[in-house]
């Protein structure tokens, strides 16, 4: 870190930005969520850590902990960085039937499977990346490397981001099965096992659709369609770059998946084909909570984008977590599965949260901007077209824009099956906006960093385009 002086007054001068319910590092850096997890009434949100500094390094698993999945603690690093090893991302699982052989009589092992990236310093694996385990017998307060990893290495260079799963196969045959990348080739690989230490190869996906970046955090999970005794499964691959907004990105696939081939539905094609699942610049590698058991699936991404995180004008502290989401899926007028998306909130209102409900009329092609204020010069204008079925966030006089060229933006997303009114729930959480559209089948995440909260919202009719 930089002198300690000088981090106290950026901090000082930043406390406006730091959210209140979206999850943030006391005093370092964050990137990807990881290992998320419930278990024994506890959410547990692991993530890639910086523990001696603001910027990508080192990686390791952070770990912080809720009982509501808006009021987060941060606890101590999970499994740190070594010389030879840095941790990226991963996933967690309760291991409730004891296949890896971890717990002892009356215990249950928390599971962790997360990419060993070997640092050149490493005596025989230098280079590679490769998928390990870690677990934990006291609710993931400690972490212990399993002394046989990697237990599944490719020898490849972008082999990363373990998703596992328990799959129910047809005839009670259960098995894990493990969604991880090949990036630089932009495929997803699906593995099984039946003890986590053992893995198989079943098929691979891809390329498909969005194909301008590096593939990174796959997630595959069924999803229930509104209204209908139907399940489908949904996979989502996070790229970068080449995303919707530039840069960072989240495309999902809708299809069917037999427990050894996932199938999309619809052509490929390029990413003119992509479903987005949120078409701002900063919402990346979210992936799902495992262990939830009522049904419902649930998510969170990292607020950011690769172009600038690293430069983003907050201090000690630099980036955060998005809201959780709750999952969906809906049949939209075009005939497609969609996927639809909400905001976990608090229950009570919170000081430095703002939640804005705004309703627009959309007949005869109006337009509306719902503009986003506070003390200050300083604004955000969401623009909703009714004539082009767009909503736009225009971020370029949002406060400070000039750390980063990248920055200054204009990101628009599609306003699907849009009726007479469009609904928006608006949250502004420090430096943090999330928007959610038509019932939350679009989402809008930007960063914003303006010299005062934005507190007030304006709305108002203008001109068509």
């Amino acid at each position: 870190m930089t002198d300690t002086t000088v981090d106290r007054a950026q901090d000082r001068a930043t406390t406006h930005l730091r959210p209140v319910a979206h999850f943030t590092a006391h005093d370092t850096w964050l990137n990807d969520p990881n290992g998320l997890v419930f278990h024994d009434g506890t959410w547990h949100l692991f993530f890639q850590n910086n523990p001696h500094g603001d910027t990508h390094g080192n990686m390791s698993w952070g770990h912080a902990t809720s009982t509501d999945l808006v009021t987060w603690t941060e606890q101590p690093v999970a499994i740190r960085h070594t010389d030879t090893e840095e941790i990226f991302s991963g996933s967690a699982v309760v291991d409730e039937k004891n296949t890896a052989g971890f717990a002892g009589p009356g215990q249950t092992a928390l599971v962790a499977i997360y990419t060993s990236a070997y640092r050149p310093t490493h005596p025989t694996l230098a280079g590679r990346q490769a998928q390990s385990l870690a677990y934990s017998l006291d609710d993931g307060r400690t972490w212990t490397r399993y002394e046989g990893n990697p237990v599944l290495d490719r020898e490849s260079a972008d082999f990363r981001d373990p998703k596992v799963f328990w799959y129910d196969g047809a005839d009670g045959d259960g098995y894990w099965v493990m969604a991880a990348v090949e990036a630089a080739d932009r495929q997803v690989v699906l593995y099984r096992s039946d003890d986590l230490k053992q893995w198989h190869h079943l098929s691979t996906f891809g390329p498909a659709h969005a194909t301008g970046g590096v593939w990174e955090c796959p997630d595959l999970f069924p999803l229930s369609v509104r209204g209908t005794d139907r399940a489908r499964w949904v996979m989502i691959v996070s790229l970068n770059p080449g995303g919707v907004a530039g840069g960072s990105g989240v495309q999902y696939f809708v299809g069917d998946f037999d427990g050894t081939t996932f199938v999309p539905d619809g052509p490929g094609g390029g990413p003119q084909g992509a479903d987005w699942l949120d078409h701002g610049r900063d919402y990346y590698a979210p992936v799902s909570f495992n262990g939830v058991a009522d049904g419902r699936r649930l998510t969170v991404g990292w607020a950011s984008n690769w172009d600038y995180a690293n430069d983003t004008p907050t201090a000690p502290w630099r980036s955060a977590m998005s809201l959780a989401r709750e999952l969906e899926l809906v049949r939209t007028t075009d005939g497609r599965d969609r996927v639809v998306q909400r905001p976990v909130l608090p229950e009570e209102p919170r000081d430095g949260l703002v939640v804005h409900e705004v309703e627009v009329p959309t007949d005869e092609g109006r337009r509306h901007e719902i503009v986003l204020h506070g003390d200050g010069p300083d604004a955000v204008v969401l623009t909703v077209d009714a004539a082009a079925r767009t909503l736009t966030g225009d971020r370029r006089r949002s406060g400070d824009t000039e750390f980063h060229p990248a920055f200054p933006s204009v990101d628009t997303a599609p306003l699907h099956d849009a009726g007479a009114t469009v609904d928006l729930t608006v949250v502004v959480d420090g430096c943090v906006l999330e928007v959610f559209a038509c019932g939350g089948l679009t989402a809008l995440t930007q960063l914003v960093f303006p010299s005062t909260p934005l507190t007030r919202v304006t709305v108002r009719e203008v001109a068509a385009a």
